[in-house]
């Protein structure tokens, strides 16, 4: 999983953003390695978001064994380790050098075969229709325009596959102040024409409003399989948020997890 960020500004038109992130994240990955190392392997690896709801509870991505799976920003590719020992087939893609950088050696120290690319989501340097499914937790589909990235997934996923991804909901980032900690309790930007956020570490972010989301997928062959929005356990802890936050994201969810097939 990468780290998500919040927006420090309103959405603009610039087209930086895939040189200021892989300046960012390989300027923050070792610390962001170790800073939330215990929750990036709680549950096998294989958990979502930040409060790290597990897969086999969520059965986002049902069976993985034997199939061939992209993990679109992968970062340390610990998702991309735990269903390779699953038995699936898979290439984690990532922007950043030195995220790839602990994604080799946490491959390396597992034995398994996991085939790493370094490459922009919204130019993905691999065949057509090579996978059966695509997915990451926040990751790509956060740090990448969805515009772009929407229509790489749809070009690389075979007719049937599974496009599954977590990113936070368009309601925590209208909650999000510039330059505060945490989401509030009412509404301080626009939704109507939510796009690119800026952030002050350098990292940009993207988020769409629901209806549009939706309209994307479907103009790029999608079908919207479900919206699941994982609500944490009133006792869950996480290296990316605090007890207010989890109080927050009981009561509003501040996460979505998007289930579609490639018709």
């Amino acid at each position: 999983m990468t780290e998500p960020e919040r927006p420090a500004g309103a959405p603009a038109g610039r087209a930086d953003h895939v040189h200021r992130n892989r300046a960012a994240w390989d300027a923050d990955a070792d610390a962001y390695q170790a800073r939330n190392a215990a929750t990036l392997a709680a549950d096998g690896s294989m958990a979502w978001g930040v409060w790290h709801v597990p897969e086999s509870r969520l059965r986002v991505l049902g069976e993985v064994g034997g199939r061939d799976i992209l993990e679109f920003g992968c970062g340390g590719a610990r998702w991309s380790v735990a269903l390779a020992q699953a038995g699936a087939r898979v290439v984690g893609l990532d922007l950043s050098e030195r995220q790839l950088a602990h994604a080799r050696r946490h491959i390396e120290a597992t034995g398994v075969r996991v085939p790493l690319v370094q490459a922009s989501a919204e130019a993905v340097p691999l065949a057509d229709a090579s996978f059966d499914i695509v997915f990451c937790d926040y990751g790509a589909m956060t740090f990448a325009d969805p515009h772009r990235t929407v229509p790489a997934v749809a070009r690389v996923l075979r007719p049937g596959g599974l496009f599954a991804f977590n990113t936070s909901s368009p309601i925590l980032d209208l909650c999000w102040p510039e330059d505060a900690e945490r989401a509030g309790e009412r509404f301080v930007h626009d939704y109507f024409g939510m796009h690119r956020l800026d952030d002050d570490d350098g990292k940009v972010s993207f988020q769409l409003p629901y209806g549009e989301w939706i309209r994307l997928f479907r103009s790029n062959g999608f079908e919207l399989l479900d919206l699941i929005e994982p609500r944490p356990a009133p006792d869950a802890v996480s290296t990316y948020r605090d007890d207010q936050e989890r109080a927050w994201s009981r009561r509003w969810p501040a996460e979505c997890i998007w289930r579609l097939r490639r018709t």
